[in-house]
């Protein structure tokens, strides 16, 4: 069965293009992304792994850290890192993870038999410190991803877990949010001096500040 919103990511072990992780030591305290790219020298993961190593700083930020995944092996994922720098300009400073067993794919549940029995879909996992999945998305294997979107919901996955909030539709951090139903008025008043109501159940006020 497929992960799930707030299931427990798997841990497991496993070799990179520059040694073995351990994914929860890797991880530590910290936000993770784990990203499944279907295989290594492919056109569209290329510029994927480009686009994060050029985010490096902005993942950083966040005390997010980030690994990708596929079924090749290291060998192939240092030939292609050589690849992915001199075609994108930026070098892969992430673990690249070798799952030529298929083991971390099937935990995370990654072959799927209608896309191709052997090679992993286009997924994103984001997984909070306390080791849990917090997001998930799949892409098909023609379309890019927006890593732009991904830290946008980072940025609202921290906000929302220190606060009693939401963030609206195309919300960008420091925009105003909304503040949760299970926040009653006078807790509101308290928490959110200054809020606006435009419906009972529609409560707005400034983001606070994230810590």
């Amino acid at each position: 069965m497929a992960l799930q919103l707030g299931d427990v990511a798997p841990d497991f072990t496993a070799p990179t293009a520059d040694g073995e992780i351990r994914f929860y030591d890797w991880l530590g305290d910290s936000w993770g992304v784990l990203f499944y790219h279907p295989a290594d020298f492919t056109p569209v993961c290329t510029t994927e792994l480009g686009a994060v190593a050029a985010l490096a700083q902005e993942f950083a930020r966040r005390n997010t850290r980030v690994a990708a995944v596929s079924v090749d092996s290291a060998d192939d994922h240092r030939a292609w890192a050589a690849d992915i720098a001199e075609t994108q300009g930026h070098s892969v400073e992430f673990p690249m993870i070798a799952d030529v067993d298929r083991a971390v794919s099937e935990l995370y549940g990654m072959i799927h038999p209608n896309a191709s029995d052997t090679s992993t879909v286009r997924s994103v996992f984001v997984i909070g410190p306390d080791k849990r999945i917090k997001l998930t998305l799949t892409y098909p294997a023609s379309t890019g991803r927006n890593f732009a979107e991904i830290l946008r919901v980072i940025d609202s996955l921290q906000l929302t877990a220190e606060y009693k909030v939401a963030t609206p539709a195309d919300w960008r951090d420091g925009e105003d949010v909304i503040i949760t139903p299970a926040v009653g008025d006078a807790e509101a008043a308290e928490r959110f001096p200054g809020y606006r109501t435009l419906k009972p159940y529609l409560r707005c006020t400034v983001a606070p500040s994230r810590a």
